[in-house]
């Protein structure tokens, strides 16, 4: 995912602190283990893990989902988390 891809996320992210925590919360839980350890120290998703992702999401691990789609998505995984455990 390119710089732009990712500027926008940002941007769209920005203007909805609602989905912060939710955003960081998810994307530690896509990081492998130990991701601090490697430089650089961010916690990003493992590529194979990803393209696996982008494969299953569009059917082309190539093309990075729309930045409204991944907002759509925390929106998702927030509604999700919230559900009582049962």
């Amino acid at each position: 995912m390119t710089a732009r891809w990712w500027l926008g996320v940002a941007a769209r992210l920005a203007v909805r602190p609602g989905l912060w925590g939710t955003a960081v919360v998810a994307l530690v839980r896509l990081a492998p283990r130990g991701w601090w350890r490697r430089f650089p120290p961010l916690p990003r998703p493992d590529p194979a893990y990803l393209r696996f992702r982008l494969q299953t999401y569009s059917g082309d691990p190539d093309r990075p989902p729309d930045p409204a789609e991944l907002l759509a998505w925390l929106r998702w995984v927030r509604a999700w988390s919230r559900l009582p455990a049962g």
